[in-house]
């Protein structure tokens, strides 16, 4: 009897347990199920469309400096970030060998001169002669040979005399304009080989305070791109700094890069260059710098506009709940307003968006709070099951 008892209380204890388990499961349920709307407020504000891209910053004019004759860097007067003047020496190369062949070529040339200046006058001589018929023609003929051949050599002595002197004029390197030097390729003592292509020895900017930045666009978005238009656009070195800018050029060739899809196939991707100058006081922009690009190719500013995801909403008739009052009405977009239990569809009349913001251009008031989204309570989403069966439209 005893044993009985026990039993008893122990199941009791238990049923109890569960209920209290139960209530509590079920208070937890009917809050997890709270719903909540959120709305968006129709302003006036401003709607804009653009264009992402990716682009490349450099300076608006950029010179490189090289040498056209070959030889070892002597001494440089010119470092990294060096502002200079245009003709200011910035380089010197080793002189010896271009000064020996200098006055090589001048020997030559003097040689030549004296040569020809002898043989001219011997022609002339036998002229006056061979017209007297004192010289033979055969005597005649060699005096014209020589004298032709002299001039030749003085002609070719002369043009070898010039390029002597001007490569060693080049072995003197001045800056062709004032700005700052972005780029130094040699160190004092290299030796450098001008064969087919002049080697650089220096990069230098113009100005360093206007900056241009070179933005590859996509071929789906170039058609929406104008000169004139306002810019955007970041760099990582500075993420909590916008800087502006303007389209100057749309580079009409296009280029395109080929990426590997698959082991076997390959998408090729044609894109244009956009140049868009930007202003850089602080010269915070440096040449180089990867930036992240708005081109904005439509803006409305002063506008009506509500959230773009307010036409996007529909009731659900598993939230609304059975006492609902559902007034809809007939149009291509509307938005949702809510009273107690009463939703209301309003027909508007929409332009542009940028797909966060639309704007709405009839149908809806100044300050109107519009139904844009329905949670409930635990973060949950609700199931987009049966929609609403809406009553009779609006005329």
């Amino acid at each position: 009897m005893k044993r009985k008892t026990i039993r008893n209380i122990i199941l009791t204890a238990v049923i109890v347990a569960a209920a209290v388990l139960a209530v509590i499961l079920a208070g937890k349920k009917k809050a997890q199920q709270e719903i909540i709307y959120e709305t968006g407020e129709a302003c006036i504000g401003d709607v804009a469309q653009y264009v992402t891209a990716t682009g490349t910053i450099e300076p608006v004019t950029e010179v490189q400096v090289g040498t056209q004759v070959s030889g070892i860097i002597d001494k440089l007067y010119a470092d990294y970030n060096s502002v200079v003047k245009e003709g200011q020496l910035i380089a010197e190369m080793d002189k010896v060998t271009l000064e020996s062949d200098l006055a090589s070529a001048k020997a030559s040339y003097q040689g030549s001169e004296a040569e020809y200046e002898y043989q001219k006058k011997n022609y002339e001589r036998n002229v006056r002669l061979h017209e007297k018929g004192l010289v033979s023609d055969t005597d005649f003929e060699l005096a014209e040979y020589n004298y032709r051949m002299s001039e030749s050599a003085y002609n070719s002595s002369k043009a070898a005399l010039a390029k002597a002197e001007r490569n060693l004029g080049y072995a003197t390197i001045t800056s062709p304009i004032d700005g700052v030097v972005i780029d130094r390729a040699v160190e004092e003592g290299q030796t450098v080989a001008a064969g087919f292509e002049t080697p650089t020895l220096f990069t230098i900017a113009a100005d360093l305070t206007k900056m241009q930045v070179v933005a590859d666009v996509d071929e789906a978005d170039i058609g929406g791109v104008a000169n004139g238009q306002r810019v955007t656009f970041t760099v990582d070195a500075f993420p909590d700094d916008v800087f502006e800018g303007r389209v100057e050029q749309i580079r009409l060739g296009s280029s395109s890069s080929t990426s590997s899809v698959t082991s076997t196939t390959a998408e090729s991707v044609v894109t244009y260059e956009v140049v868009i100058s930007a202003e850089n006081p602080d010269l915070k922009l440096k040449p180089r710098l990867t930036a992240n690009i708005n081109i904005y190719t439509k803006e409305k500013s002063g506008v009506l506009s509500v959230p773009a995801k307010a036409l996007r909403f529909v009731p659900i008739g598993t939230l609304v709940g059975k006492n609902a009052v559902i007034d809809d009405c007939e149009g291509p977009h509307k938005v949702w307003t809510r009273e107690g239990n009463v939703f209301t569809a309003h027909p508007v009349s929409i332009g542009l968006t940028d797909g966060l913001r639309t704007e709405i251009t009839g149908g809806l008031e100044e300050g109107t709070e519009v139904i844009t989204e329905v949670k409930v309570s635990g973060g949950k989403a609700p199931k987009a099951g049966a929609q609403f069966m809406p009553g009779p439209p609006r005329k």
